[in-house]
């Protein structure tokens, strides 16, 4: 199908939404003329990759199947307005169904198709984490982009042991409440759902009103399923193992306490906020860290990460935001007074083009420190 006709009329405009495709400096929309019938683009946030599908329609059986392995660039926008770039992916899977013959063109986000998926073994030693993430995007000739809270910090030591480097970014990030990714030559990392950019600038805030949604849905989880996350390290060191416990309490400055057994020592401290809590509720990391800090940490970000998921918002937005993306703070307005007073940060961007237009469906989940507001 042709772009320039896909008028919007849910919008109430003559806004029409247009795509330009590209593979290297040639354009290639054109091919598609008068052909599509989806496009569908996913922007995530983390290693997940973003990915690109086009479905065509090939019922003349004119169309030449593309090779596998081939990069195409994407970018997306409005006639009135423009296109943004929405990155480079790489195809990695063809379907041809039929009758009415349709090909299906999947591509994803070419940053990620590179040694960052090889296993690696590696161990790291008083070490800060700018410095760690910095080494990682030097081998992979990336340039690193690292959230100045974050890059300061002092890992005591850390294995990566059969890992790949995009495994062990991840790790690091769940470890630390923040977001490793790959997005135009850039390693980022960067506070999750901080609504920063990596060298600490605030990332504008987005408003979406009820009158520019099609659909939305909106859902609370019991928060109380976990009422505390508890990590265990082994200082090989010091010859001490300890456990560490994080609640709505000690979030901030998580406390100690060794574990029984015969290398632990001293008792249980006053800092054992969840001595008298169902230890059902409390949600025990299988990871043993090799320092108290390192436990103290994890234990933190994943306390953090549940409380953000305690709330969800997802809308799809009549009219396409191309430039909304993952890690965007978002308020919105006409719905209940618990969902317009909370700040929500976008954790899934869905474009999608097709007869009915341009959408944009967002994925929210509820800012951390805004929980209880």
């Amino acid at each position: 199908m042709d772009p320039a006709s896909l008028s919007h009329g849910r919008a109430g405009t003559a806004a029409v939404p247009v795509y330009r495709l590209t593979q290297g400096v040639n354009d290639i929309t054109g091919r598609f003329k008068g052909r599509l019938i989806s496009l569908t683009l996913t922007d995530n946030r983390g290693f997940e990759a973003d990915q690109l599908d086009i479905e065509l329609d090939d019922a003349d059986g004119m169309l030449d199947l593309p090779e596998k392995g081939a990069s195409i660039a994407l970018a997306l926008g409005w006639q009135d307005s423009g296109v943004i770039d929405k990155g480079t992916f790489k195809i990695d899977e063809l379907e041809h169904t039929g009758p009415p013959d349709r090909l299906t063109i999947r591509a994803r986000s070419a940053d990620l198709a590179s040694g960052l998926t090889a296993r690696r073994e590696q161990s790291f030693s008083c070490q800060t984490l700018g410095a760690i993430v910095r080494g990682i995007a030097a081998r992979h000739q990336l340039t690193a982009a690292i959230a100045p809270a974050l890059a300061d910090l002092v890992i005591d030591h850390i294995d990566q042991t059969g890992e790949s480097d995009a495994n062990f970014l991840t790790r690091l990030g769940t470890d630390h409440d923040a977001i490793a990714t790959v997005k135009q030559g850039k390693l980022l990392f960067i506070r999750a759902g901080a609504a920063q950019s990596a060298s600490g600038i605030a990332l504008p805030t987005i408003e979406i009103t009820r009158s520019s949604g099609d659909t939305h849905s909106f859902a609370v989880a019991d928060r109380e399923n976990y009422n505390g996350v508890k990590a265990y390290y082994q200082d090989t060191r010091q010859a001490v193992k300890g456990e560490v416990v994080v609640d709505a309490a000690n979030a901030v400055a998580a406390t100690a306490t060794p574990a029984s057994g015969d290398q632990a020592e001293g008792k249980t401290t006053a800092g054992d906020v969840l001595a008298n809590a169902n230890p059902d509720n409390v949600k025990v990391l299988r990871h043993t860290y090799a320092t108290k800090a390192n436990a103290e940490r994890a234990a933190r970000a994943e306390w953090q990460r549940i409380q953000r998921g305690a709330a969800t918002f997802r809308i799809t937005l009549a009219r396409g935001r191309p430039e909304v993306f993952p890690e965007l703070r978002a308020v919105v307005r006409g719905w209940k007074r618990q969902i317009d007073g909370t700040k929500w940060t976008i954790i899934t961007v869905t474009h999608n083009i097709s007869d009915g237009g341009y959408t944009s469906a967002l994925d929210m989940e509820v800012k951390a420190a805004d929980l209880g507001d």
